[in-house]
């Protein structure tokens, strides 16, 4: 256990970006040949577009990565947080820390991302695109991915979580992000069986349905049983889903400088 724990803490920049790109090439693949839906659009430009916000995400990534860094070493020197002061197997604190991370910094980040007015707004680019693929899950506006790393922050806090855990975490993160936003059509007993403890790829599509409640349900990323216990799940015929988002414009899906002003324009209203 060690040794993996040590593998993944001492993983560099370079082979995290390996992960990114070798799981978004996996699924570009595998949403190639067996496709949810068929987009009939230019899947290259389209990823364009969301791998511009990939950079963005990267370069706020490597930014938090030196705070982080300082957190870690506080925790450390100050026993806080709740895995420094219980004394369990290695295998059980690195469960309780990823759920931990699973819960705050991602089930409650994202519904704080749909129920703040201002957090919605930043988060209006990632539910504006009207083709969801692989891609969609590198689309963050830099605000939306800022908020994310706060609360990022605030769970290996609360969890006085060390770094091994929190690397492992990210890239279960990576892994799951990407699997369930690929255009992929499970066989459904397969993803409904999914779905009962991990997001499935069917559930996640439901979220990017383009107007409540459906928007608003299946907040999850890695775990389903945050949606299941908090009331916030939705399961439905995928058939009915129509991506985009109701307060924008399809036809400014792809442009880059129109997504990147969406939280500072006044004249797109939301209920938040």
């Amino acid at each position: 256990m060690e040794q993996f724990l040590l593998f993944f803490e001492s993983m560099t920049s370079i082979q995290k970006l390996m992960v990114v790109f070798t799981f978004l090439g996996l699924n570009w693949i595998i949403e190639l040949v067996i496709p949810l839906v068929e987009h009939g659009y230019n899947k290259w430009k389209h990823a364009r577009v969301n791998l511009f916000f990939l950079t963005t995400t990267l370069i706020i990534n490597a930014l938090f990565g030196l705070a982080t860094v300082g957190v870690f070493y506080w925790i450390d020197a100050n026993h806080f947080g709740l895995l420094q002061w219980i004394n369990l197997p290695v295998w059980a604190e690195l469960v309780i820390g990823v759920l931990l991370l699973d819960l705050i910094a991602q089930y409650v980040a994202h519904y704080m991302l749909h129920r703040v007015s201002w957090m919605w707004k930043f988060h209006l680019v990632h539910h504006s695109d009207t083709h969801v693929d692989v891609t969609t899950g590198t689309r963050h506006h830099p605000g939306d991915y800022v908020v994310r790393e706060v609360f990022a922050l605030a769970a290996i806090i609360i969890g006085g979580i060390p770094l091994a855990y929190y690397a492992v975490y990210r890239i279960l993160s990576i892994v799951f992000t990407y699997y369930e936003h690929a255009n992929v059509k499970l066989p459904e007993g397969l993803d409904k069986a999914l779905s009962y403890i991990f997001i499935s790829p069917n559930m996640h599509k439901f979220h990017h349905h383009y107007e409540r409640p459906w928007t608003d349900s299946n907040f999850g990323n890695i775990f389903s049983f945050w949606d299941r216990i908090f009331g916030t799940l939705v399961w439905d015929d995928t058939s009915k889903i129509r991506y985009g988002v109701d307060v924008l414009e399809d036809k400014y899906d792809e442009d880059i400088m129109y997504q990147l002003k969406v939280p500072f324009d006044k004249s797109i209203k939301t209920d938040y």
